[in-house]
């Protein structure tokens, strides 16, 4: 017989000798052993069937253990929202915003083009009262007070939502990252023009406008034409190349204009075979380097991604490609590499390795985490070692000293090479007065949220901690003594009110009577 049934028995015996009215309070006790002494902790796995009192398996573990303060409360330390001494501050994404993120980064970073933007005029800013909230309007209005954010900010990360909004982005659409760039300079571009202070209405021109020319030779007659163009950013094609190099020599290769796709010579007054090629004649001191991995496939009529394997360099000489203008400074220095990790061109994720004008560190922004380097070189190794189905794996080549290999680089961001300075000022950019007065205004704010988070936290604390030791007086009080009086209380019951007294309802004991009672009292229940 199971040892339950055996104790059940046991405390029942009585019956086959007493009888009916001479069973006294001692016959009910025993029969629901009520006089059973307490288990103690630690000598029952779980709460004994066949004892009343005991008191194991209740919920004693969170009571009676070690106080775990984190279970008392439900928010989170607001100091790990607290921008670490050292580091920069991180962009939220906005759902997919992670493509716009990236660029702001990289654009935050170029010294040159942040300390313009803080000379603009604002007099929005400039005159706004402290009391209310700032909310710039225009697009220079928007970047100003974001990069002083960025740059002072005591937040970990930063919400772009503003900027965002006012480019009519959406934030649940992930766009053309390569498109973006490009239509963003040029926004930009428009909106400084309309600057008074003439230097800063050239300033996107200066720091990424560079120009080249289409020349087209006639085969017949041997005349030249040119086409004057600018450019800010250079489209190199990836595809069946292995470098940098391949690629720019390619973008620069001499193109014949044959059959249906002859040229009208203006000498000739037909159409004739020529012969076309781009002449670079200048490189802005920012050269932004468009590797076109997102292309169009005619035959599923939809863009795709090429994981194809390019190497680049650390320091990169664009003397050899240049033409005419020997003196201007041709070497260059990578400052910027922006990834996307994904197989697909219309998913996947964005994210940028920037290179600090200041210290040399390279950092990982990625959203709300930044990641800084070790050493002073770039690494990419996490980058291209993430698991992804490709059709056609191919193996990473080795890349000489100086030189980096990416199956996900789409855009690299080259800085002409300074000479040595030592002047400070050089890298030192401050944020004018009148915008850190609104940066200061956003660090009390943020500064009031922590503290109330803080003290929120500690009243749940404080009013857990008063509860932990309420709930230890009464599980020394739970077991009955002999003598006292005693009540029966179902188990559910009791763990619900030991847990949280104010939640429970009514106690309904008729599960403790014996079957005889409850058909008696079915009818009134």
């Amino acid at each position: 017989m199971a040892p339950r049934l055996q104790l059940e028995k046991a405390a029942w015996r009585w019956v086959e000798t007493v009888k009916p009215e001479e069973i006294r309070q001692e016959h009910v006790e025993l029969a629901y052993r009520v006089n059973l002494p307490a288990c103690k902790r630690g000598t029952c796995r779980r709460n004994c069937k066949g004892n009343p009192n005991c008191l194991v398996g209740i919920g004693e573990q969170a009571w009676l253990g070690d106080i775990d303060e984190n279970a008392f409360h439900n928010i989170d330390d607001p100091n790990s929202e607290r921008r670490d001494k050292n580091t920069f501050v991180g962009l939220t994404n906005l759902g997919a915003t992670c493509y716009v993120n990236t660029f702001l980064q990289v654009w935050f970073h170029n010294l040159e083009l942040r300390r313009s933007l803080y000379q603009c005029h604002n007099s929005r800013a400039e005159e706004h009262n402290t009391e209310s909230e700032y909310e710039p309007q225009s697009i220079c209005e928007h970047l100003q007070y974001l990069f002083a954010l960025l740059q002072n900010s005591n937040r970990k990360y930063i919400d772009p939502s503003g900027l965002v909004k006012a480019l009519g982005l959406d934030t649940g659409q992930q766009q053309d990252a390569q498109e973006f760039s490009k239509l963003f300079l040029s926004l930009l571009e428009d909106t400084l023009s309309k600057q008074k202070n003439p230097n800063l209405q050239n300033v996107i021109q200066r720091q990424f406008c560079g120009q080249f020319s289409y020349v087209t030779v006639c085969n017949e007659c041997g005349r030249s034409s040119a086409l004057p163009s600018r450019f800010y950013e250079l489209e190199l094609n990836i595809q069946g190349n292995k470098n940098l190099t391949e690629c720019v020599t390619e973008f620069l290769k001499e193109e014949k204009l044959d059959e249906d796709n002859r040229y009208f010579c203006e000498s000739c007054q037909t159409k004739q075979s020529a012969t076309r090629r781009i002449r670079l004649h200048s490189i802005p001191p920012t050269l932004n380097l468009q590797l076109m991995r997102f292309v169009f496939d005619r035959q599923t009529g939809h863009k795709k991604k090429l994981n194809t394997f390019i190497s680049f360099p650390e320091q990169l000489d664009m003397g050899p490609f240049l033409e005419g203008k020997q003196d201007q400074r041709c070497v260059y220095e990578l400052s910027a590499v922006l990834i996307h990790r994904g197989i697909s061109a219309y998913s996947g994720h964005y994210i940028a390795h920037v290179k600090d004008a200041r210290t040399g560190d390279w950092y990982k922004f990625n959203d709300e985490e930044i990641e800084k380097m070790e050493g002073k070189k770039l690494q990419l190794g996490t980058e291209e070692d993430i698991a992804e189905t490709v059709k056609s794996q191919t193996r990473k080549p080795k890349c000489s000293k100086g030189y980096h290999c990416s199956r996900n680089a789409y855009m690299l961001v080259y800085k002409v090479q300074e000479e040595e300075n030592t002047d400070p000022s050089w890298t030192n950019v401050e944020v004018p007065a009148f915008l850190q007065r609104l940066v200061d205004q956003d660090n009390h704010k943020f500064e009031e949220w922590c503290n109330e988070m803080a003290d929120m936290r500690k009243q749940s604390v404080d009013k857990g901690k008063a509860k932990h030791e309420e709930v230890k007086e009464l599980y020394e009080l739970l077991p009955a003594r002999d003598g006292e009086p005693y009540e029966f209380i179902p188990l559910d019951w009791l763990k619900k009110w030991l847990e949280d007294s104010t939640a429970t309802k009514e106690i309904d004991n008729i599960e403790t009577f014996c079957s005889n009672i409850r058909n008696v009292l079915h009818p009134y229940i």
